[in-house]
């Protein structure tokens, strides 16, 4: 395995684990208990910008085989580095909620066909 296919493999894995920790960290949250405890929305943004950071690390061939808003990753994680202020925990918790699964599911799904 290339040093760049392996990097992209670690970051993947980094991607999970981000993951993975989110949900644990959210699993006895509601919205509104999410969005008044600031230890846990302080922790879950950190995870997010994580996922965004690793995503700009791993390898565009293997990102563009699947069909996924990719820059919205990267976009999701810049909004909290860069303009933490405008970041809604309702619209956080929605991402956690709706979209976070669906994302869990690909990553798993990439880990498992590319190595």
């Amino acid at each position: 395995m290339k040093d760049s296919q392996l990097n992209s493999l670690k970051r993947l894995q980094h991607i999970e684990l981000a993951i993975e920790n989110i949900q644990k960290y959210v699993s006895d949250e509601s919205l509104i208990s999410f969005c008044e405890k600031e230890i846990v929305h302080d922790a879950v943004l950190f995870q997010f910008s994580v996922i965004g950071e690793a995503i700009n690390h791993i390898e565009n061939s293997i990102l563009e085989k699947y069909e996924y808003p990719w820059y919205k990753v990267r976009s999701f994680r810049n909004l909290i580095a860069h303009e933490y202020f405008n970041v809604k925990m309702s619209a956080v918790w929605q991402i956690i909620e709706t979209e976070l699964p669906k994302f869990k599911k690909l990553i798993n799904a990439i880990i498992t066909k590319e190595f």
